[in-house]
């Protein structure tokens, strides 16, 4: 499979049952089908302003999104198996490296060695945290002999396409989700922790960043509509020639245990 295939070219994010038929609500809450969809939204500037909506009671339910997982078991089961190149992952923001746990086991279970970035909470400073992680990928990469992929969470998603961005010879792939690549920490629910005119840097940074060296690896981009603690409009990549969206149903902290998102993870990462 060429890894620049569209997101319909792998079955489990298509959403559709055998074939071809669009599965039922009823299979999709179970899990035993996939909610996942290709998509090609782009949004407009005004989508751009708007915050993400007060929603956080429903972040709060959408927690729960790991009660699909045992029914989407045996599909997470079918997923293609990795080549045993490494894989780091990145918390969100404020988030232990704990969060990822569950992921990275199951990765390793398809044959990923899939690590923590090992510098335990995510305490958002993003760029010094690239700074640091781009040292480890550079070690890891000429250790294994092969080039590594990132996988982040939120701001977790911001720092590993930095790395990327940086150094891109060894980077095999991305895949974020829920992560604002516009405007950073701006449409977020945690804006106010940064002052205005740190958000405004950052915001300004990331714009010139991408104008200049967008990001050249292959890049999967997950994002969800009802997302309450980052606006879904600042998730879209409108700047990197190799991005692809694809959108799940869960919240945003929802997103780490959607079973939906581990597919998609996995079937990217397993990509040539």
């Amino acid at each position: 499979m060429n890894e620049t295939q569209p997101a319909a070219a792998v079955p489990s994010t298509a959403g559709a049952g055998p074939g071809g038929r669009r599965p039922t609500p009823f299979l999709g809450w179970t899990g035993l089908t996939s909610r996942a969809v290709p998509d090609t939204w782009r949004p407009g500037v005004e989508d751009l302003r708007r915050p993400p909506r007060p929603r956080l009671h429903r972040e709060l339910v959408g927690a729960v999104a790991g009660l699909r997982l045992p029914g989407a078991l045996p599909r997470l089961a079918r997923a293609p198996r990795g080549d045993g190149h490494v894989v780091v992952d990145v918390p969100g923001w404020r988030a232990p490296e704990v969060v990822g746990l569950p992921l990275r086991r199951y990765l390793r279970l398809l044959g990923h060695d899939a690590r923590g970035w090992g510098l335990g909470v995510n305490t958002g400073a993003p760029e010094r945290d690239a700074e640091l992680l781009s040292e480890q990928v550079l070690r890891l990469a000429s250790t294994s002999g092969r080039p590594v992929s990132l996988v982040g969470w939120s701001l977790g998603g911001l720092i590993v396409r930095e790395v990327a961005r940086r150094h891109p010879e060894v980077v095999r792939r991305v895949i974020t989700y829920g992560t604002p690549v516009v405007g950073g920490p701006s449409w977020t629910a945690g804006a106010s922790a940064w002052s205005p005119e740190e958000t405004a840097r950052i915001a300004a940074l990331i714009a010139q960043l991408d104008e200049e060296q967008p990001i050249q690896v292959p890049l999967t981009v997950l994002y969800t509509r009802r997302d309450a603690i980052v606006s879904p409009a600042a998730c879209i990549d409108l700047a990197s020639p190799r991005a692809e969206h694809v959108r799940v149903r869960s919240t945003h902290l929802g997103l780490v245990a959607d079973p939906d998102v581990w597919s998609v993870v996995a079937h990217r990462l397993a990509l040539p």
